[in-house]
C-alpha cells in the first residue's frame, strides 16, 4: 500500500485509469506510462480488425467514422479522466468557429481559438505540475490543434482561392465542402492518431474512410498501370512488422540508457560542480539521445497503427513501381536524424508531421523575410510556455544560420577526390551530433535557470563558435558567381543538339507559313530541353535531386518541386477517384514566371543544386540561340509573334465570314415598300411554270403576269408555293441567326489570350 501511494504521488496531477496500478508495480513504470502502452497495444490489434471487417466494401463510410469515433473517446476517457473533456470541448469550439465564419478569414480565427485553449491547458498544466514528465492531455490536444488549424486553411483555400493561385500541396488539400459533424469529430478523434499522432490532413482521411485513398496514390505512381479497372490493395503487413519491432527496439534503448544518463541529473548542482567541460558535452549529447528514443517508440508505433488500419498508402516504390509504400504519415526518419550531415537534413527527418504543418499554414503564407522567425515562434507557442522551449528555438536557429555559413566556406575544400569528400561526411555528422545535443537539452530539461547553469558549465562555447561564424567568418564567404556560370555553360552545351533541331523546326515552319503547328512543335522541344537540364543537373551533397525552387502564390512564399515533377504535376481531382495531369506551361504560363523574379536565398543549408525558374524560363525560350547574339529573347519573341499572327489570321476569318452572314441576312430581310411586308428575293432568270413574290408582295408568275395578293384570281397552288417559301426563309433566317452569335464568341475567346 505504501508503494501504491508512492506511485500515486508521484503522479497526483495524473487523472487516468489506475486499474492497471498492479501491473505498473510489477514493471516498475508509472501507471501512466503503462495506460499508454495498452492503448498503444490496443489500437494496433483494433486498427487490423477496423480494416478487415469494416472495410469500405463492406460496410458505409459513416460506420467507420462512427467506430473510429468511439474508440477514440473511449482511450481518451481511459487515459485521461475527466480531463479528456478538453479532447471534445476543444474541437467543438472550433467547429462551431468554421461553420458560422466566413471563409475568407475562418483560417485566423480557428488559429486563434485552438491557440488559445492550448495556450490556457499548458498554463494550467505548468502550474499545477510543473516539469513534470507524466502523460496529461496536452499531448492529444496538440494533435488536435493540429488537424482543426490545417483544415480551416484547406476551407479556405477551397472557397476563397483559385486553383492557379495555389501551390501543388494546398491544390491537393484544398476542400470545397464542409465537413459534418461526424466527419468532423471523427477526424479530430479517431482512435488511430489520437494518442500521439501521426497528423493526417483531412482530405487524405476522408478518403481513406471512403476507400478511395488506394486508387488515388495508385493513379499517381508513374509506372504503375492507371487505366486498369481493378486496382490490387496492397497489404500493409509487411510495413507493419518492420515498424513495430523498429519501434519495440527503440523502447528497449531507451529503457537502458535512459538510466544511464537520466536527464534530470544536469539539474544536480554536485554534477555541475564535479563534471568537467568535455564530460559535460558528452553527458548532454548521450542524455538527449537516450530521451530522443522515447520519441522514436511512440511515433513508430502509431505510425504502424495507421498502416495496419490502411491509412497511409502512399503508392508504389518509383524505382520498381510494385513496392508499396507505407510512409505517407511518417512521422520519423531515425537513421536519417542520427546520421544526418547538417542540422537541415536532421529537422527535416525529426517530427515530419509538425514540420508538414508548420509549411502549410505558415511559412507558404507569409513574406519570405519572415517565414523563418514566425515558423519557429509558432513551434515554440505549439509545445507550451516552458523557457527550456525557446531556448532550444533559438539556440538551433543560430545555429543553423551557423552551419549555412560554414558549410559554404569549407564544404568545397573537401570536394576534390571520394576519400575527402567521405572524410567530410563523417566530421559533419559527427559535430552535428556534438551540436545537436548542446542545442536541445535545454527543450526536455524544461527550465531557464538548469539549462543557463549547464550552459555556464561549458562556456557557452558553442553560442560563441555560431556567433563568430556569423559574423566574422561569413566575410569570407564566396559569392558562387563562378559555380553559377559553370553550371550554366553545362547546360547549354547539353542544350546544343536539341537547340539546333528547334531552328530547324522553326525555319521549316516559318516557310510553310504553318504558324501554329510550328508553337506546337517548339513547345514540346522546349519542354524535352528542359527536361533535360533538369535530369543533368547535379544533385546535392545528400543526394536529393535537383529542383526549381519558385516562390507560393499566396504572399510569395516558396515551394520545392522535385526534378521529376518539374513538367508534369498530377493535380488531385476533388473528387477521390480521378486525377487530372497539369503542365507546366513553360511558353505562355504568366502566372508561373511573374512571381519567379524575387527568389528565396540560394543559401541552403544541404546546398543543394536548384534551378532558378527565371533561368528555366530563359532555357526553355533558347531554343534559337545558335544562330543569334540576343538567343533566348530573340526565340521568344520569334514564338510571341507568330502566335500574333496566327490570332489575326483566325480573327479576319471570322470578321469576313461574320460580315458575309450579315450581308446575306440583310438582303433577306430588305424591305422596298414598308407598306408591304413582302420578301425580297432577287432573281437571275424567271423559271417557267413557278411563281415567285416581288417586292410588292404581288405573285409573279414564269411570264412576268402579275396578280394582286388580295386577288380572286391567286390559286391555291400558288399560295401553297408563297407559304411554303416563307416558312423555309424564316428557317434559313433562323440558322443565320444562330450562326452569328457562335462566330461573335470566337473573338471574345481570342481576346481573352485562351486561344494564343
Amino acid at each position: 500500500m505504501q508503494q501504491i501511494a508512492t506511485i500515486i504521488g508521484a503522479n497526483a496531477y495524473y487523472d487516468g485509469s489506475r486499474v492497471f496500478t498492479w501491473l505498473a508495480d510489477m514493471c516498475g513504470l508509472s501507471v501512466d506510462l503503462v495506460n499508454f502502452l495498452i492503448t498503444q497495444f490496443l489500437a494496433l490489434l483494433l486498427a487490423s480488425a477496423f480494416r478487415s471487417y469494416l472495410h469500405p466494401s463492406k460496410v458505409s463510410a459513416s460506420t467507420r467514422h462512427a467506430i473510429g469515433l468511439v474508440i477514440g473517446l473511449f482511450f481518451g476517457y481511459f487515459c485521461f479522466g475527466q480531463q479528456a473533456i478538453h479532447i471534445a470541448g476543444l474541437p467543438a469550439v472550433c467547429y462551431v468557429v468554421i461553420r458560422t465564419q466566413n471563409p475568407q478569414i475562418v483560417q485566423r480565427l480557428v488559429m486563434v481559438v485552438a491557440l488559445f485553449y492550448l495556450s490556457c491547458i499548458h498554463l494550467h498544466r505548468q502550474y499545477y505540475d510543473y516539469g513534470s514528465y507524466s502523460l496529461d492531455i496536452t499531448g492529444p490536444l496538440m494533435i488536435i490543434t493540429q488537424k482543426v488549424t490545417s483544415l480551416a486553411f484547406s476551407i479556405h483555400d477551397g472557397f476563397t482561392r483559385e486553383m492557379k493561385d495555389l501551390t501543388q500541396s494546398q491544390q491537393q488539400h484544398a476542400i470545397r465542402k464542409l465537413p459534418s459533424p461526424l466527419e468532423f469529430f471523427s477526424y479530430t478523434l479517431h482512435f488511430q492518431g489520437l494518442m500521439a499522432g501521426p497528423l493526417v490532413f483531412y482530405k487524405d482521411y476522408i478518403d481513406f474512410i471512403e476507400g478511395c485513398h488506394i486508387i488515388k496514390h495508385t493513379s499517381a505512381s508513374a509506372k504503375y498501370d492507371i487505366e486498369k479497372k481493378i486496382v490490387h490493395e496492397p497489404s500493409p503487413v509487411k510495413a507493419v512488422v518492420k515498424k513495430v519491432i523498429a519501434s519495440l527496439v527503440c523502447a528497449l534503448i531507451f529503457v537502458k540508457f535512459a538510466t544511464i544518463y537520466p536527464i534530470k541529473t544536469m539539474k544536480d548542482d554536485g554534477f555541475i560542480a564535479s563534471t568537467g567541460f568535455f564530460y559535460s558535452l558528452w553527458y548532454m549529447m548521450m542524455a538527449t539521445t537516450a530521451v530522443r528514443f522515447k520519441y522514436y517508440f511512440a511515433w513508430l508505433m502509431a505510425d504502424a497503427i495507421c498502416n495496419n488500419s490502411g491509412l497511409g498508402f502512399n503508392g508504389y516504390d518509383e524505382r520498381d513501381g510494385v513496392t508499396p509504400r507505407w510512409d505517407m504519415l511518417s512521422n520519423i526518419q531515425v537513421l536519417e536524424f542520427e546520421f544526418g550531415t547538417n542540422f537541415r537534413n536532421c529537422i527535416n527527418a525529426w517530427n515530419a508531421g509538425t514540420n508538414r504543418w508548420l509549411r502549410m499554414v505558415v511559412f507558404e503564407r507569409v513574406p519570405k523575410r519572415y517565414g523563418t522567425v514566425l515558423t519557429f515562434s509558432l513551434s515554440a507557442l505549439w509545445h507550451g510556455f516552458y523557457p527550456g522551449y525557446y531556448m532550444t528555438f533559438a539556440t538551433g536557429a543560430l545555429i543553423v544560420m551557423a552551419a549555412r555559413i560554414a558549410r559554404k566556406l569549407f564544404r568545397p575544400a573537401f570536394q576534390g577526390t571520394a576519400g575527402s569528400r567521405t572524410l567530410y561526411d563523417v566530421l559533419t555528422c559527427l559535430v552535428t551530433r556534438v551540436f545537436m545535443g548542446y542545442a536541445t537539452f535545454p527543450f526536455v530539461l524544461l527550465e531557464f535557470k538548469a539549462s543557463l547553469r549547464m550552459y555556464l558549465n561549458v562556456f557557452m562555447c558553442l553560442h560563441l563558435v555560431a556567433l563568430i561564424t556569423v559574423f566574422i567568418l561569413s566575410q569570407y564567404v564566396p559569392r558562387g558567381e563562378g559555380s553559377r556560370a559553370a553550371a550554366g555553360a553545362r547546360s547549354r552545351s547539353k542544350l546544343k543538339a536539341d537547340t539546333e533541331d528547334a531552328d530547324q523546326q522553326s525555319a521549316a515552319a516559318a516557310a510553310t507559313g504553318s504558324g501554329r503547328k510550328d508553337a506546337d512543335a517548339l513547345s514540346k522541344q522546349a519542354g524535352t530541353a528542359v527536361a533535360a537540364v533538369v535530369d543533368t543537373e547535379p544533385a546535392g551533397s545528400n543526394g536529393s535531386a535537383a529542383g526549381i525552387r519558385y516562390r507560393g502564390a499566396e504572399n510569395g512564399r516558396r515551394s520545392d518541386v522535385d526534378s521529376q515533377h518539374q513538367i508534369v504535376k498530377d493535380v488531385v481531382d476533388p473528387f477521390c477517384l480521378t486525377t487530372t495531369t497539369s503542365m507546366m506551361m513553360m511558353m505562355n504560363g504568366n502566372h508561373h514566371h511573374k512571381k519567379t523574379d524575387d527568389f528565396l536565398s540560394q543559401e541552403d543549408n544541404n546546398n543543394s543544386a536548384t534551378i532558378n525558374t527565371t533561368s528555366t524560363t530563359t532555357t526553355t525560350n533558347n531554343t534559337s540561340a545558335a544562330a543569334t547574339k540576343s538567343g533566348p529573347k530573340l526565340a521568344c519573341e520569334r514564338i510571341k509573334e507568330k502566335l500574333e499572327q496566327e490570332t489575326r489570321n483566325i480573327e479576319d476569318f471570322i470578321d469576313k465570314t461574320v460580315t458575309g452572314f450579315v450581308e446575306l441576312k440583310d438582303d433577306l430581310m430588305r424591305m422596298p415598300d414598308e407598306t408591304h411586308g413582302g420578301l425580297y428575293i432577287p432573281r437571275k432568270a424567271p423559271l417557267v411554270g413557278t411563281a415567285a413574290l416581288n417586292g410588292n408582295g404581288n405573285v409573279v408568275d414564269g411570264n412576268s403576269n402579275s396578280t394582286t395578293a388580295s386577288g380572286t384570281t391567286i390559286t391555291g397552288a400558288t399560295t401553297g408555293v408563297g407559304s411554303s417559301s416563307n416558312a423555309f426563309l424564316k428557317k434559313e433566317i433562323d440558322a443565320l441567326n444562330a450562326a452569328v452569335q457562335q462566330a461573335n464568341v470566337l473573338p471574345a475567346v481570342l481576346s481573352n489570350g485562351h486561344a494564343k
